[in-house]
């Protein structure tokens, strides 16, 4: 069976999750937004990839379908597991580079409460 890769960003536990075929198959620490730029509660799609953007984001950007917003490594790895952010999920510059090699531009990622 082909792989049917999804995400699930939870914010409580400031997780995410990758499934296939709904198991979750890896678990990673993210940071998220803060109070006054929390991350967007909701249904969206990785509509773009692109390696080494430069800035505070990291080895990797993955953009999602809700402009401005997306899953990134980090030039601050204290930042993981903290609100740290404008609403983006940060991730380790290792784990980024993980998850994008395996999800493709189309992966529906969940991002819940």
């Amino acid at each position: 069976m082909p792989p049917n890769y999804r995400i699930i960003v939870d914010l409580s536990d400031r997780r995410l999750y990758l499934l296939d075929n709904n198991i979750v198959i890896r678990g990673f620490p993210v940071g998220i937004g803060r109070m006054v730029t929390s991350t967007p509660v909701g249904d969206y799609v990785i509509i773009n990839k692109q390696p080494n953007p430069g800035g505070p984001f990291g080895a990797f950007w993955m953009g999602l379908s809700k402009p401005h917003y997306g899953i990134h490594g980090t030039n601050d790895p204290s930042s993981i597991g903290q609100l740290v952010s404008h609403g983006c999920i940060r991730m380790y510059n290792s784990d980024v580079l993980q998850l994008a090699s395996i999800v493709p531009v189309g992966t529906r990622v969940t991002i819940r409460p």
